[in-house]
């Protein structure tokens, strides 16, 4: 039998870490009075924040600025054009604030950078987005960790999906980031194949051609996938609740409340970004969802408390 500290060993031997352990054996024990059987242990996890750094802005939004500068720099008069005056300008706090003020109910910014962004979309072949996403993630670095991106992943996450999977479970990404962007490395990154990544997404058009035709991204909005629609989500495409849900934010809640109902049991993870040494210090835009948290019981997951080691390059 493993010793606890063999398992999850980026975890510290805290009341999270027996929570996890416990629900786990729970729900995996033939026999138990909360055994659950393996088809139905699925398991749901935020992306941004949750399994990897979302500060000082999203690492897909560092992604779509570098375009938008691209895009200006062959199109000059957009450089006096907002949001393509942001990005030229680099004045990323702008974009930080449009994420923050939409999980606060304010969303006037963030349809100022979703228009940007869609006129980025038009004509792009969805396997073309799929290998940037890739190449930008594992060669571009942090603005201030002095890492690549793909070293921003949490490693007790990492060790937490690889336990989940061994003890049969499905995991799930369910992510308000692109869910084209996310299929470029959910497979490396994370382990997750690329079906079960649950995003937002652009919408489609198939464009034939001599190889079979192509599916291309067309400028309009197919789903923004957060709040109310990420539990909308993950039923459409699971047709099951998750017992497991891990997220870090408001707009996470409805997610992590989704998940076992009346008759399941449940875990809920919410991710508090509480270490601002080793990664940031913020409670912005989660306001919500750590008040929930703490009057239903979910598991707080303390980044300073709870984990010896935040990334795998820090081992």
């Amino acid at each position: 039998m493993q010793k606890m500290n063999e398992v999850l060993p980026s975890w510290r031997d805290t009341p999270t870490k027996q929570a996890i352990l416990d629900f786990v054996a729970a729900v995996a024990t033939p026999g138990s009075p909360e055994f659950v059987p393996p088809a139905e242990r699925i398991a749901v996890f935020d992306n941004d924040g949750t399994l990897w750094c979302e500060k000082p802005m999203y690492i897909q939004m560092d992604f779509i600025l570098r375009q938008m500068v691209a895009r200006a720099a062959s199109q000059p008069e957009l450089s006096t054009q907002q949001p393509w005056k942001a990005a030229w300008e680099q004045d990323y706090d702008r974009f930080g604030e449009a994420i923050t003020n939409h999980y606060l109910g304010d969303d006037s910014s963030l349809r100022v950078i979703l228009a940007g962004l869609l006129s980025l979309s038009e004509g792009r072949v969805v396997e073309a987005v799929e290998a940037s996403a890739r190449t930008f993630v594992f060669n571009e670095r942090h603005p201030t960790l002095n890492m690549t991106y793909r070293d921003c992943v949490y490693q007790p996450m990492i060790e937490l999906l690889h336990y989940l999977e061994a003890n049969e479970f499905s995991n799930f990404i369910v992510s308000g980031g692109g869910r084209d962007f996310l299929r470029g490395f959910a497979q490396d990154l994370y382990s997750i194949p690329r079906e079960r990544v649950i995003g937002s997404t652009i919408a489609y058009r198939y464009v034939p051609d001599e190889s079979g035709g192509a599916i291309v991204q067309r400028a309009d909005l197919d789903l923004v996938n957060d709040g109310p629609d990420k539990a909308v989500q993950v039923w459409s495409v699971t047709g099951r609740r998750p017992i497991l849900a891990a997220g870090n934010s408001n707009g996470d809640l409805e997610m992590l409340a989704f998940a076992g109902g009346k008759s399941l049991p449940a875990l809920q993870l919410l991710v508090l970004h509480d270490d601002a040494q080793r990664e940031f210090d913020y409670v912005a835009g989660a306001e919500k969802a750590l008040e929930r948290a703490q009057t239903h019981g979910w598991s707080i997951i303390s980044m300073q408390r709870d984990w010896n080691t935040i990334f795998a390059s820090a081992k």
